[in-house]
């Protein structure tokens, strides 16, 4: 069944003469049917960790779009709250929790662990009910890396100067953190891929202005290891790593080290260079800005993508998340010229 779709094969190795396409954030508050049921559900976390919603709304972009795969609506930050960190979402404000400064006092239960994310996995499992066979879902979960930022600092932040000062002045602590993070990491993209996923993405939002040396040891060692995990556990797993903003020479150095079938691009990294320097599977990079402009700009956009990657394995994304203030019209002129 899965050789049925298009994003498995191109994860696979294989390239499509049309590559398919999904968006990060592509379920979200652009869509007039996210902002009704979010009404209804009451919050953003509410709607995450209730099954019947966080499938609905993984659905709304595919019946609206046709989208090739759809990622199931949950949040990076559900890994803090299975180790014990409650999270708070304040309209308008982001998550907060309470920083830490030590890798100590985290739940390491894994029956527990099982618990707290068993209504992601429900909802993984009803949204496969409501695709169709040729439409591939993904999971997701967030690298230890980004969350290690999130819980040092209690927010996060494009600095991440509580996590780097963790890590400088205490390493083995630091490093104790990351192994806590990446070992739950595992455990819930594992059992992602068992509720029916057929891929799942690593999202290292805040990779970008990392040192080398610390690079190595903090975004690429973790995620390498978690690819390691999973792939014991399901050998023909497929997995995407997202570096967000990483350096060249950094995307260079994670996608021959850690693993992955795939890797996503940020907008800055030229597609061209990518095609030529990286040794797997594409995904990216249309400027989410691009997206909202439309028109003649959009159309270019698309076409310079398409063209660096002619030839090549190919998912095609934006380069982060879409914004909410992006017209819909956009979003189908985006796959019409995709698409043809």
């Amino acid at each position: 069944m899965s050789s049925d779709r298009k994003l498995v094969r191109v994860l696979d190795g294989t390239a499509e003469k049309v590559p398919p396409v999904w968006l990060m954030r592509q379920a979200g508050r652009y869509l007039p049917e996210y902002r009704k049921l979010r009404a209804e559900a009451g919050s953003f976390w509410a709607m995450a960790l209730t099954p019947k919603y966080a499938a609905e709304v993984t659905l709304q972009p595919i019946r609206r779009f046709g989208f090739d795969a759809a990622i199931l609506f949950s949040d990076i930050l559900t890994v803090p709250e299975a180790l014990g960190q409650k999270v708070t979402f304040t309209e308008g404000e982001g998550p907060s929790l309470a920083a830490v400064t030590s890798a100590k006092g985290f739940n390491q239960d894994h029956a527990e662990w099982l618990s707290y994310f068993e209504p992601i996995y429900e909802a993984l499992r009803l949204t496969r009910a409501g695709l169709t066979p040729e439409t591939s879902l993904l999971g997701f979960a967030g690298a230890p890396w980004t969350l290690a930022t999130y819980l040092a600092a209690g927010a996060g932040g494009d600095e991440q100067k509580a996590a780097k000062l963790w890590a400088y002045r205490d390493p083995q602590g630091f490093a104790a953190l990351l192994d806590i993070l990446g070992e739950c990491v595992a455990f819930h993209l594992i059992r992602q891929l068992e509720a029916g996923a057929d891929a799942v993405q690593i999202f290292d939002s805040w990779a970008g202005g990392v040192p080398a040396s610390l690079f190595e040891q903090a975004v690429i060692a973790p995620t390498q290891k978690i690819v390691a995990t999973v792939r014991a556990a399901r050998p023909d797993a497929r997995i995407i790593g997202f570096p967000r903003a990483a350096t060249l020479a950094g995307y260079q150095d994670y996608a021959r080290a850690v693993g992955i079938n795939a890797i996503s691009l940020d907008t800055a990294a030229p597609m061209g260079w990518a095609a030529a320097n990286l040794d797997c599977v594409l995904q990216g990079n249309l400027d989410p800005i691009a997206l909202i402009a439309g028109g003649s700009a959009l159309d270019r956009a698309v076409d310079e993508i398409l063209q660096a990657t002619s030839g090549k394995p190919h998912i095609f994304n934006l380069g982060h998340g879409i914004l909410p203030e992006t017209p819909i019209a956009h979003v189908e002129q985006l796959l019409k010229r995709i698409r043809g």
